[in-house]
């Protein structure tokens, strides 16, 4: 199984984090919720994201691509004050052609929310903090979360 390191926003203890879980990251010494922020591709993009207890923030991204490399910190500050309400995953376009095609990625930074694994909301190109936030809140206040 694949984990991420992360220091808890609380305390700094670092944490190891799965990419797959049944539960919600928590800080094994003070117990806060962890930002679950992680990786995945065309082999686990299923347990990973569809199959996710909490609401998934979809990045899909490439390292060549500037937009992608702006809205990538306000995606990892979305995370971290959401922990433990959303996962945030992200897809290098590059690495996972079958993603891109199935969920017909045309465009990078291409945002997805997915709720229960199906899509809830998308969105192509960067936008500013301000208005990926609004987006993310819209989108998981339409999915009932």
């Amino acid at each position: 199984m694949e984990s991420t390191l992360m220091a808890c926003p609380s305390c700094g203890k670092t944490n190891r984090i799965p990419s797959r879980a049944g539960g919600r990251p928590r800080c094994g010494h003070c117990k806060a919720a962890l930002p679950w922020i992680v990786a995945a591709g065309d082999a686990d993009f299923g347990p990973v994201a569809e199959q996710s207890p909490v609401p998934v923030l979809v990045d899909f991204w490439a390292d060549w691509c500037g937009p992608c490399r702006m809205v990538s910190p306000v995606l990892d500050t979305l995370a971290r004050e959401r922990a433990g309400d959303i996962k945030l995953v992200k897809v290098d376009v590059d690495a996972s052609p079958a993603l891109s095609r199935r969920f017909d990625v045309q465009a990078i930074p291409t945002l997805m929310v997915l709720v229960d694994g199906n899509v809830a909301a998308r969105q192509a190109g960067a936008a500013p903090a301000a208005a990926l936030r609004s987006w993310l809140d819209g989108a998981l206040a339409g999915s009932g979360r």
